[in-house]
């Protein structure tokens, strides 16, 4: 079993940076796939991209491509979602997420989920 706690959101001005971070307890971390989703108000949750277990794959939402990345460091049980040029629309409480299903992008195949970090992008 595996927790998850999400840190870094706040408010940014369209155009600017964040970078959100999860830290994740247990000891096969290094054994999960780690996914980013994220909410905005009145929609359903939406995936954002994730990471292989070994951090050599990742995959993006055609939303975020090109503006967010996802990386992991295995050591410190973290991972981490840099968010660049952001839109009024990215506008959310982000969630990362564990699955030792193997990689994927479905929601419904990842276990464990932290309780989001709320990001609000000023236009």
């Amino acid at each position: 079993q595996v927790q998850l706690v999400e840190f870094g959101g706040g408010l940014v001005q369209a155009g600017g940076s964040l970078r959100l971070s999860c830290t994740a307890s247990g000891r096969t971390f290094s054994s999960y796939t780690m996914g980013w989703f994220r909410q905005a108000p009145g929609k359903e949750r939406e995936f954002v991209g994730c990471i292989s277990s070994t951090g050599g794959r990742t995959v993006y939402a055609d939303s975020v491509k090109g503006r967010f990345t996802i990386s992991r460091d295995n050591a410190k049980n973290m991972v981490y979602l840099q968010l660049n040029s952001l839109k009024a629309e990215d506008t959310a409480v982000y969630y990362c997420a564990a699955t030792e299903r193997g990689y994927s992008t479905s929601q419904v195949d990842y276990d464990y989920w932290g309780q989001g970090t709320q990001v609000t992008v000023s236009s």
